[in-house]
């Protein structure tokens, strides 16, 4: 099974399509209650749907969202693989609002969130070479053609810890550490999924450009405080509400076949050490 881990803006759009839906009771965790889930059904395929930040509105920032208990809960419901969709600031001007890009890797700039399931053991000493699934990120980049007909970017996320935003030299900052789009959702998400063994890959669609990168003059009472036109906004928009058709897009196309990547065995030498058994649920701490 799959599932698409999104924002509230996500959740109201998919309630107001014709997909059927029907609401999954919050699943009790080590790490305390995940939101309320939802069974997305269209007549191209089946996926679970969890609102990141809450059902009514931005509710949760980002450094305040219970990442361990969100990842938990999906596993415990069967998830194999997790499509994170995110709006996240370019960093690169080659980038344009409204584009769909498919990122390759992650510099994590987070610094308070509990970013692992194995706090206080040897556990969880795992590569991130393909922190982002190639499986999935297959599957996205042909999603992106069909949605957009144009090929996929890829791109280095940069996520930050927040709720505010980056300064200037922070920009400056990340860029030269190779970032192009700049968020603060996918860390430890993508983290905590690969623990796990789960395949974890993210789509997202760009919102404005981040700080310094065109010269705009700070307006506080528009969205992103002005770093985003009216054109530019409108991009970002449209493309936003074009959700649902992505994500049953996404529950059609994306393959059962979770083999054909290492994602499933992350833990594979713990296992066979004898460190580990085959119950996932004994092997974290909470």
């Amino acid at each position: 099974m799959i599932a698409i881990i999104g924002g509230s803006q996500s959740y109201r759009l998919l309630e107001q399509s014709d997909m059927r839906g029907e609401r999954v009771k919050p699943v009790s965790t080590p790490y305390g209650d995940s939101p309320p889930l939802h069974r997305m059904q269209s007549d191209a395929g089946e996926f679970l749907f969890l609102s990141r930040h809450g059902e009514s509105g931005y509710s949760v920032g980002a450094p305040f969202v219970n990442y361990r208990a969100n990842i938990y809960a999906l596993k415990e419901l069967g998830v194999e693989s997790i499509v994170a969709w995110s709006g996240p600031g370019a960093l690169d001007d080659s980038y344009r609002p409204g584009e769909l890009v498919v990122p390759h890797d992650v510099v994590d700039e987070t610094r308070s969130r509990p970013s692992t399931f194995y706090a206080g053991t040897g556990l969880g000493f795992v590569r991130m070479r393909d922190v982002f699934c190639p499986r999935l990120r297959h599957a996205l980049g042909d999603c992106t053609r069909s949605v957009s007909g144009e090929p996929a970017q890829s791109g280095v996320y940069v996520c930050t810890e927040g709720p505010r935003m980056e300064t200037p030299a922070e920009v400056r900052k990340y860029r030269a550490y190779g970032g192009q789009l700049i968020g603060m959702t996918l860390c430890p998400e993508a983290f905590l999924a690969r623990e796990l063994e789960m395949c974890y890959a993210a789509l997202c669609f760009v919102t404005n450009y981040a700080e310094g990168i065109q010269n705009r003059v700070e307006d506080p009472a528009t969205v992103f405080g002005g770093l985003a036109n009216d054109d530019e906004r409108a991009a970002a928009d449209a493309m936003a509400k074009r959700f649902p058709e992505i994500a049953a897009k996404l529950a059609a196309s994306i393959p059962n076949d979770t083999t054909a990547c290492v994602c499933g065995r992350a833990m594979e030498r713990f296992r066979q050490r004898g460190v580990i058994g085959e119950n996932w649920r004994e092997w974290v701490r909470p």
